[in-house]
């Protein structure tokens, strides 16, 4: 499989998870819509690249989305917000093996085995080790937060919760 130095994350990415290499460093498996790869890099360093190449960075992107959506565990990301390019996780980003996914690029959801069956808008089938309601209820505030932060763009007082009265 061919390894790569760095990636950003763009509009084919489909998914990625951690993968430890024979020297025991963390990698990151990429699939996009054409390509499977490992990158040289931890899913977080890639997803906190990813972001500083458009002036933020990981950290930021977590506390905005906390902001907007609550604090909910395991919030999504919005990666880059130009290109409207957000990831959720399967599990806590503690975990080298969490799996981030691109909502864009999720087809269709069905449960198999007790288990979330995904199909991807290329024809890829996978099988996740989560529920279905459990990995549907992540997509869905992935897909509801992409959404406010595409509406902040245009109206960015919007957002803004309990105004304080006379301010």
């Amino acid at each position: 499989m061919f390894i790569e130095n760095n990636y950003f994350i763009n509009r084919d990415f489909m998914f990625m998870v951690g993968q430890y290499d024979r020297n025991a460093k963390l990698c990151a498996l990429v699939k996009e819509q054409n390509r499977t790869f490992i990158v040289d890099r931890s899913p977080l360093e890639i997803l906190n690249e990813s972001i500083r190449c458009i002036g933020f960075n990981l950290k930021g992107a977590m506390e905005t989305s906390k902001l907007l959506l609550g604090d909910k565990h395991m919030c999504p990301i919005m990666v880059n917000p130009i290109h409207n390019i957000c990831v959720f996780p399967n599990k806590s980003a503690k975990h080298a093996d969490t799996m981030w996914f691109n909502p864009d690029h999720i087809y269709r959801t069905n449960t198999l085995n007790g288990k979330a069956k995904l199909e991807f808008t290329n024809g890829l089938i996978m099988m996740v080790p989560s529920k279905l309601y459990t990995f549907n209820h992540k997509l869905q505030t992935a897909e509801q937060f992409k959404k406010m932060v595409d509406g902040n763009g245009y109206d960015p007082l919007s957002s803004k919760k309990d105004p304080r009265k006379g301010a």
